[in-house]
């Protein structure tokens, strides 16, 4: 290929957005070359690195969008440490079917027991298959709602949270709300009922919530539309931070 034709061929790529392929068309043809392969395989190896980048750059962007404080898989979960939670149960959930079926988790367990982890990690596989996430402490999502009202600006902000797939809000009970403030979350989980599944990580029984929300009749309304298609997972195991708090002591004593 002369030398013309390669800066209008490089011009044509990078007009066309086509990057992957702008880069890697002359390591594809030397290998198209040796192989002795055809046009239609030339083109065809050259299109699916654009492709696969691209799919690449997009789970990036997800994952980037969903604002996970900490990235975390299944792969570095610890079963063992808590058999009160059963691994066939969270594999189901990683492949994503409750998100088309509407349906919501509730991971309930006392503070460093793997909620957080776990529900992190089905976000994050929910990014890879293309759905949209994003990731809440409960108490930073209310502040979000309250100031946004303020701003007159609220309808904006909940019609965004409608357009995920997945909306996880953790660490529900460490931290009461004000009327307005429980008001504004019942309105959330109201608006996802049936549309967007809810992840909700808690450290506190269902008859404890009206302590977070101070109105027995809300609470009621909201585990009524949450509990109507879930599933429970209760992490009844031992603090992984206690557990490893405890290694270090034991061996600063050694």
């Amino acid at each position: 290929m002369s030398g013309q034709s390669t800066v209008l061929l490089e011009h044509h790529l990078k007009f066309l957005k086509l990057p992957t392929m702008k880069n890697e068309y002359h390591a594809v043809a030397a290998r198209c070359a040796k192989d002795n392969s055809d046009y239609a395989t030339y083109l065809l190896r050259l299109t699916e690195r654009e492709v696969v980048e691209r799919q690449h750059r997009a789970m990036e962007r997800r994952i980037s969008a969903a604002k996970f404080p900490i990235l975390k898989t299944i792969d570095s979960f610890n079963f063992k440490a808590q058999p009160s939670i059963k691994e066939a149960l969270i594999k189901q959930l990683l492949n994503g079917e409750f998100m088309a079926k509407s349906e919501n988790v509730i991971l309930i367990g006392n503070s460093g027991t793997g909620k957080t982890h776990l529900a992190t990690a089905i976000g994050f596989a929910a990014c890879a298959a293309g759905r949209k996430v994003r990731f809440y402490s409960v108490t930073n999502l209310v502040t979000q709602l309250l100031e946004k009202r303020e701003q007159r600006q609220l309808e904006r902000f909940q019609k965004q949270l409608e357009k995920q797939d997945l909306l996880i809000l953790d660490e529900l009970g460490y931290v009461p709300f004000t009327k307005a403030g429980a008001e504004l979350l019942f309105e959330v989980v109201s608006r996802a009922y049936e549309r967007t599944s809810l992840i909700i990580t808690t450290n506190l029984p269902f008859a404890e919530w009206i302590e977070v929300t101070g109105n027995e009749r809300l609470t009621g309304a909201m585990l009524d539309r949450l509990t109507h298609k879930v599933h429970i997972i209760e992490a009844n195991g031992e603090s992984f931070r206690l557990k490893e708090a405890k290694r270090r002591r034991d061996s600063a004593k050694k």
